[in-house]
């Protein structure tokens, strides 16, 4: 399995403790700040806000931290966050793009060229690897949402792209300008998603083994732990067995 879908699931167990979700509820918050002080407070008029808002529910943030986010957007004393992405090479040329959000570009990008380097990998140009993703909007649902041909067509009414099923979720991908339209779309089919985001898709991905996984996942770790990143994708690819070993 591509390694930005299986490191999702990966990176929503270990939200389950209670330390990572305190930091994700930051980094949802942090999103639904930054979307509703750049557009419309009101999620129905705010495209960006109506989907960080979906998924901060997805992940049980309280309707009070969210409101909170929406009304810290508006108010004079809001941190002037700056949007930036990082991309570089990890252990076995694995590529890997972070996004960021930051008050203080310099601490940031300082942060994250310490972790490539720590964990035998390095910072590049922007672009040095975005090429080999696309940026699409992904919609998951639970397996219990419908067999693989009942969502297949819920996803072509709704604009859709292309359709993932396994045995655990199905996963929506659709034109990343169209992500609002379909994920809005999806739900009137087949209920709430359990996601609905922008991702970065690998076209290709890297084997590793469980040597080079190990190094690799403490990059990732370190990187998704930082206070300022958002998100970390990275076109890995490792056997399911070795990949529950090394998240064990």
């Amino acid at each position: 399995m591509a390694g930005h879908s299986k490191w999702a699931n990966i990176q929503h167990r270990k939200g389950r403790q209670d330390a990572a979700r305190s930091k994700l509820f930051s980094k949802l918050a942090k999103e639904i700040t930054v979307a509703a002080k750049m557009g419309d407070p009101d999620p129905d008029k705010n495209p960006r806000l109506r989907l960080a808002v979906r998924e901060a529910k997805s992940n049980s943030v309280p309707k009070d931290v969210i409101q909170r986010a929406i009304d810290k957007s508006q108010g004079g004393d809001a941190e002037n966050y700056e949007e930036i992405r990082y991309e570089g090479y990890g252990p076995a040329g694995v590529a890997v793009i972070v996004e960021a959000m930051t008050d203080n570009r310099n601490r940031t990008a300082s942060n994250v060229r310490s972790y490539f380097s720590k964990f035998g990998g390095n910072l590049a140009e922007t672009g040095a690897v975005s090429f080999m993703f696309d940026r699409v909007g992904a919609v998951v649902y639970p397996a219990s949402a419908g067999d693989a041909d009942t969502v297949m067509e819920a996803a072509i009414e709704a604009g859709a792209e292309d359709v993932e099923s396994s045995a655990d979720e199905h996963t929506i991908y659709c034109a990343a300008t169209d992500l609002s339209d379909v994920s809005t779309a999806l739900e009137e089919a087949l209920g709430e998603a359990e996601s609905a985001k922008l991702i970065w898709k690998p076209q290709t991905t890297t084997p590793v083994d469980e040597d080079t996984g190990s190094t690799l996942m403490k990059l990732l770790s370190a990187l998704d732990d930082d206070d300022d990143v958002q998100n970390v994708t990275a076109n890995f690819e490792m056997s399911d067995e070795v990949m529950e070993k090394l998240a064990s």
